[in-house]
């Protein structure tokens, strides 16, 4: 007999519970579906099967949307992408123009198109950034990473900061897997001790520079507090 799969035994459970499979309109008679090669009955049962793959449970049209939810949006599924959603359903069910149902049950997904940068929010326009007029008041950060490890501390990382008052370049090692608290540290020790706190830093959305706004806030205040 002919392999199945979990999806099919436990969609097969509950139609044999009713009896019945409510077959589509607009697909073939079971009868002359049965009579080509890729479909055949199992204890009454519809089954579709290509060449060299397994038996998939031909899915009745009030059972799609359970399938879909299963192989999608179920807890341990974490709304997977629609290629994913497909190997899954293609691996379990079958039934005529699944592959359309699939995208636009994805497309309605609510918890997906919330996720889709597509539907976020849009990016602001481009800002024009003033020229210094002292040095470090207008800094760039950047990370350089992928370095072989060194020192008797092996950093595999680079902070670069720049000044673009005065054009100079400070390198500072690290470790990629620094946190936010290190990296504000690192530059408190390196940048804001010895050339104050900048009005300005330019870098990336990287979690480790945004992460800094708490811990600087906390060292300014901290200072302010000391010099009351």
């Amino acid at each position: 007999m002919p392999s199945t799969n979990s999806v099919a035994y436990y969609y097969n459970s509950f139609n044999k519970s009713t009896g019945v499979q409510n077959w589509n309109p607009s697909w073939k008679n079971p009868v002359q579906a049965y009579k080509d090669n890729k479909f055949f009955l199992i204890d009454g049962l519809l089954y579709h099967r290509e060449k060299h793959t397994s038996a998939l449970t031909v899915v009745d049209r009030d059972h799609i949307s359970l399938i879909l939810q299963e192989c999608h949006d179920c807890p341990y599924m974490g709304h997977m992408s629609e290629d994913r959603t497909e190997e899954r359903v293609a691996s379990r069910a079958w039934w005529p123009k699944w592959e359309q149902d699939l995208g636009e049950y994805i497309n309605t997904c609510e918890k997906c198109q919330k996720a889709n940068w597509k539907h976020g929010k849009k990016y602001g326009l481009l800002q024009h950034i003033e020229e210094p007029k002292h040095p470090w008041e207008t800094i760039n950060m950047d990370w350089v990473t992928g370095l072989v490890p060194g020192g008797k501390e092996n950093y595999n990382a680079c902070l670069i900061i720049v000044d673009r008052f005065s054009k100079s370049m400070r390198c500072l090692p690290c470790h990629k897997e620094d946190t936010a608290i290190h990296t504000s540290l690192l530059f408190w020790n390196n940048i804001i001790s010895t050339c104050g706190l900048p009005k300005i830093i330019i870098s990336d959305i990287d979690q480790k520079f945004t992460s800094m706004a708490i811990p600087l806030s906390v060292f300014e205040i901290s200072c302010s507090t000391l010099v009351q």
